[in-house]
């Protein structure tokens, strides 16, 4: 059996390994300053080298099978992980996790369907796969921010939601102001990264592409593309979560359901 794959592996891991000493040195902060945070950054890198290996071997064996299940397949999981980690993000929302994964799904299963029906990118594993995992891990970030924000306002405001309600407004118009702020919040950082993109870091895609031998011309046109998509699939997913939290967040008579706010 021809093992030579995992001598070039091994050969290849000598400058990662030889890179955690910025990680030591964060370590030593950490104890000089009493943060407490050495275990923690220890752990956090070991678990990075073990996730990262791992999935560098899995797409390797995805990649060389170049199969439409096999991208479904390694989509479907990233949503998974992703639904699960924003519903953590927002642990006292009901069925948070579904909630989340349903969005994330939602929100960026659309913008793939449009990037490939655009042909903007070969429908193959070593294409579609890394753009994906950008889409789903931006909508994760904004969806898990937008459920904790909008439970924790509408927790805070409950005084002025249940007057709105006792009113007649509908559960919508009673918490509108709750919804735009927790979707501006979490949407503001994709927004302000999208303004200043190529000014203060030049991002992932773009880099990967100029280290590969790309030119910048051509980086730039990639970039925009994958920020336009980003944008997308994180408005999307987070619009609907917040209307897949309602159910969980009123009573069938559109009063608050209190036990999801008497908790911090």
């Amino acid at each position: 059996m021809d093992f030579s794959w995992m001598v070039d592996f091994l050969k290849g891991m000598v400058k990662p390994l030889a890179a955690t000493i910025v990680v030591l040195l964060a370590v030593v902060l950490s104890y000089f300053q009493k943060l407490g945070l050495g275990a923690e950054m220890v752990y956090s890198i070991a678990r990075a080298f073990i996730q990262l290996s791992i999935i560098g071997f899995v797409l390797q064996f995805i990649f060389t099978r170049n199969n439409a299940i096999w991208i479904v397949m390694a989509y479907l999981f990233m949503v998974s992980i992703a639904g699960y980690t924003a519903g953590q993000r927002a642990k006292h929302v009901p069925r948070g996790k579904y909630v989340a994964g349903a969005s994330i799904l939602v929100g960026t299963s659309i913008t793939m369907f449009l990037l490939i029906v655009l042909n903007v990118f070969p429908f193959t594993p070593r294409y579609i796969i890394p753009v994906a995992g950008m889409m789903v891990g931006n909508s994760m970030t904004v969806t898990g921010v937008t459920m904790k924000r909008l439970r924790d306002d509408i927790r805070t405001q409950m005084n002025l939601v249940e007057t709105a309600l006792a009113l007649g407004a509908t559960p919508r118009q009673a918490t509108l102001q709750q919804v735009k702020r927790a979707l501006v919040i979490s949407l503001s950082p994709v927004l302000d990264n999208a303004k200043t993109v190529g000014l203060i870091s030049l991002p992932g895609a773009m880099t990967g592409l100029i280290m590969g031998g790309a030119s910048p011309l051509e980086a730039i046109q990639l970039q925009i593309v994958v920020m336009n998509f980003l944008i997308g699939a994180s408005t999307m997913s987070s619009i609907l979560s917040t209307y897949l939290c309602w159910p969980a967040f009123f009573t069938k008579a559109y009063q608050l359901e209190t036990k999801v706010f008497s908790s911090e």
